[in-house]
């Protein structure tokens, strides 16, 4: 029970940044915050410079998001899906309803702490189980299929989406959008690691213990290494694995309360081939 209320206040606090993003910064500022947020408010703008009217902005996103939603619906898991879309839909219908508020008069300024609140809005929806729709869908199944950080390459289409932004209206505006897409996706590689991966060399007097932990907190496998250590030339056993990123620091420190004087190196994994354990979205 308190996991699934801690799973709803991060959802919710998520899309209500999202929303406050595109009041505070995005919107007032005139950025196109790429994905489907971006188009959406591409789609809302041209209507207003060539229709003459502008339809809510919600509207362009919820219809954007139904066809990635189904598809994450079947390819990723239900609950992601039904969350993310409760996301979207919170985070689309306040910002239709709360006006736009200028918080900075200078366009740097609204796109790198408008970068730095979208990265840390999607975040909170990703540790929530659930993902702001639109190219997150895309991103996750990919990151999911392939065993790797998927979002690098959501930013490359972000930026051709932004530069057909630039042709039709403000080179200048699709610029600073860029500059809130690169700070957005920095913050995001830097606070959600789920699909990035660490080595882990233990040295040990307790594989057997030591592996136990490993197993039942990441249910990864290890091989078991024997040696000589140099120093005072007595047996010892060294570990090797790969754990997910966000799992490292509790491995660790059960590894130490376990034995105290273990070793640990850890190294960042750029790439990895081979069966690797990642617990399914819900």
């Amino acid at each position: 029970m308190n996991r699934r209320l801690r799973q709803y206040c991060l959802l919710l606090l998520g899309a209500v940044l999202s929303a406050a993003n595109i009041v505070g910064f995005v919107r007032s500022a005139g950025l196109f915050p790429g994905g489907f947020s971006g188009v959406s408010l591409l789609f809302q703008e041209l209507c207003t410079v060539y229709l003459g009217f502008t339809p809510p902005y919600s509207l362009f996103l919820l219809t954007l998001n139904f066809v990635a939603a189904a598809l994450s619906f079947r390819f990723i898991g239900k609950r992601f899906a039904v969350l993310s879309i409760l996301a979207v839909t919170v985070s689309g219908l306040l910002a239709d309803a709360l006006p736009s508020l200028r918080l900075a008069e200078d366009q740097l300024l609204n796109s790198v702490f408008g970068g730095v609140l979208n990265g840390a809005s999607i975040t909170l929806c990703l540790l929530a189980g659930a993902s702001l729709g639109g190219t997150d869908f895309i991103s996750i199944y990919v990151s999911e299929k392939k065993g790797r950080d998927a979002f690098s390459l959501i930013l490359a289409g972000n930026v051709v989406m932004l530069c057909v932004a630039g042709a039709v209206f403000d080179w200048q505006r699709a610029l600073y959008s860029m500059i809130f897409q690169y700070v957005s996706t920095q913050v995001l590689h830097t606070l959600f690691r789920r699909y990035q991966q660490r080595t882990l060399w233990i040295v040990t007097d307790h594989p057997d213990l030591i592996y136990a932990i490993i197993r039942d907190r990441t249910h990864h496998g290890a091989t078991l290494f024997r040696g000589e250590g140099l120093y005072r030339n007595q047996p010892r056993s060294m570990i090797y694995t790969v754990v997910s990123a966000d799992e490292v620091r509790s491995v660790i420190q059960e590894t130490m309360k376990a034995d105290p004087h273990a070793f640990i190196n850890t190294q960042r994994t750029d790439s990895l081939v081979g069966r690797f354990y990642r617990k399914p979205q819900e």
